[in-house]
């Protein structure tokens, strides 16, 4: 029975606010991870942004003057891993972008079975003291966070990156600021940044419980994203359809 293609178009249309608010709130917990993670990695993980490279490409150009004995190994070596995970996973999402097809929640999914794994490691006492185990910490959660920003892009949330806040602050103040004055204080904008403020406060008193608590929480949000996000927002490949 062939459906009514106008009612086809108004079921979507009815629906679709809902997924809209479904993959803001998807990636609003997203960016909680990143500041959660990106304070384990700065104070655990020898000083590495693991979710916001701008933190490292600084950071390597200080160390590279010579400044203050910083890094240079574990910033690096994150950078190329999390680019290295946002092409492969740019790979997968390519046929499908703003869908939450079966490539996002493969992704997301695997970035939380790394964040786990990571989170137990530091359960074991001694880890958090052991260089190689720090370096392939930080090295598996910046690959998971280049990964996951991969997927936030192809989503496409207005002013939601999970990652970068220097665009959104920019466009906070020289847009909504501008544009709406006072009215233009509280807005998704607004909220990225509230947000990833609360993930970092979250993430640093978390960890002198120790590093493994705050990945294992970080590890649980992505979870739920990928449970939310699959049971609300997924859609399923189309085919194209035989004519006789």
């Amino acid at each position: 029975m062939r459906r009514n293609p106008s009612t086809s178009r108004l079921a979507r249309r009815d629906v679709a606010p809902a997924q809209r608010r479904t993959a803001l709130i998807a990636l609003m917990l997203l960016t909680f991870v990143t500041g959660v993670v990106d304070a384990v990695g700065y104070l655990a993980l020898d000083r590495v942004f693991v979710g916001n490279m701008t933190g490292n490409i600084v950071i390597l150009g200080m160390a590279v003057a010579g400044g203050d004995d910083l890094p240079v190994l574990g910033p690096a070596i994150a950078l190329a891993a999390f680019t290295a995970a946002a092409f492969a996973a740019g790979l997968f999402l390519r046929r499908r972008r703003k869908e939450w097809g079966g490539a996002v929640t493969g992704l997301l999914a695997a970035g939380a079975i790394v964040l786990a794994g990571l989170g137990v490691t530091f359960l074991i006492p001694g880890a958090v003291g052991s260089e190689p185990v720090v370096l392939t910490a930080s090295t598996l959660t910046a690959a998971a966070m280049g990964a996951q920003a991969a997927v936030a892009r192809s989503l496409a949330v207005t002013d939601m990156t999970t990652v970068v806040v220097t665009s959104t602050l920019t466009s906070l103040a020289s847009e909504s600021f501008v544009d709406d004055g006072l009215r233009g204080i509280w807005n998704r904008r607004v909220a990225a940044i509230l947000v990833l403020f609360l993930g970092a406060l979250v993430g640093t008193v978390l960890l002198p419980l120790t590093p493994g608590v705050p990945l294992l929480l970080a590890a649980l949000l992505t979870l739920a994203v990928v449970v939310l996000g699959h049971l609300r927002l997924f859609t399923p490949a189309r085919r194209e359809a035989v004519v006789a």
